[in-house]
């Protein structure tokens, strides 16, 4: 079991720190948690401190493309990293998916958690009137559209495109041409009313400014939902605002204890 925050990997702002936010990766590919560490540099707040998690090596699939994935994932870091989240102010789940993980930290927490994928549309949502989501398999952007609707977001929604590479081959193909086809998918979602635009996976967020850069004529904004789930959890912890207990996210731990069942 990971408990020493100051093992892990590190970025934060200029200032004083009095905001820790836990980045848990939940997958077994540290490359994508240092990529990610690196995107969210660029926009920190100057109190906030973001520790980068990696889901354990062979116990961890080494990307999430379907549900078994995300279960899988989900138990082993729940566990491993269980004694970090008791550290931190707030958690990210780097996950763009509706991430069985964001529930299990909002019930067994009352910390505030976030998942990438939520915190893009959320932001979407005040930027403009209808945004486009780049995916990665298709099968991603079938999940992610019922996500959309699940969100109650479909009004808002100009389309979901997938760029038909798997997760890791975002990291294994040629630059050039994964680049190109994000920026495609894009300029497609563009035609199709998207004022902005959605990066629909982690490993997405260093591929930014490609996307930005074939938007730009039109006006339309390019949102990585990593940034997004750090600033907007910085800002609950300011404002002194945590998950609620009452309801949906009670403490589970008392029944555990009732059953005699204390596997975390």
């Amino acid at each position: 079991m990971a408990s020493d925050l100051n093992e892990l990997p590190f970025v934060k702002g200029s200032g004083e720190t009095t905001v820790k936010v836990l980045f848990l990766n939940p997958n077994a590919t540290n490359s994508m948690t240092m990529s990610c560490l690196d995107m969210i540099s660029n926009s920190i707040p100057a109190d906030t401190i973001v520790y980068g998690y990696t889901g354990p090596e062979n116990d961890t699939p080494i990307t999430i493309e379907g549900h078994l994935d995300s279960v899988l994932s989900a138990a082993s870091c729940i566990r491993n990293a269980y004694g970090l989240i008791d550290q931190v102010d707030a958690v990210v789940v780097g996950c763009f998916s509706v991430h069985p993980l964001i529930n299990c930290v909002r019930e067994e927490f009352s910390k505030p958690c976030c998942g990438i994928m939520e915190a893009g549309f959320y932001n979407a949502r005040l930027l403009g009137g209808k945004f486009g989501v780049v995916c990665t398999v298709y099968r991603s952007q079938i999940r992610h559209e019922f996500a959309v609707r699940n969100y109650g977001l479909t009004p808002f929604c100009a389309g979901l495109l997938s760029t038909k590479l798997a997760v890791k081959e975002l990291e294994t193909k040629p630059r050039e041409e994964v680049l190109a086809l994000m920026a495609n998918c894009a300029l497609e979602l563009v035609k199709k009313d998207a004022d902005c635009i959605v990066l629909g996976c982690a490993g997405m967020a260093d591929m930014a400014n490609a996307v930005k850069a074939a938007v730009e004529p039109y006006h339309v904004q390019v949102i990585d939902g990593v940034s997004s789930a750090v600033n907007i959890l910085s800002g609950l912890v300011r404002m002194g605002l945590r998950t609620s207990k009452r309801g949906l996210f009670m403490d589970s731990k008392p029944n555990r204890e009732l059953r005699g069942q204390n596997y975390l």
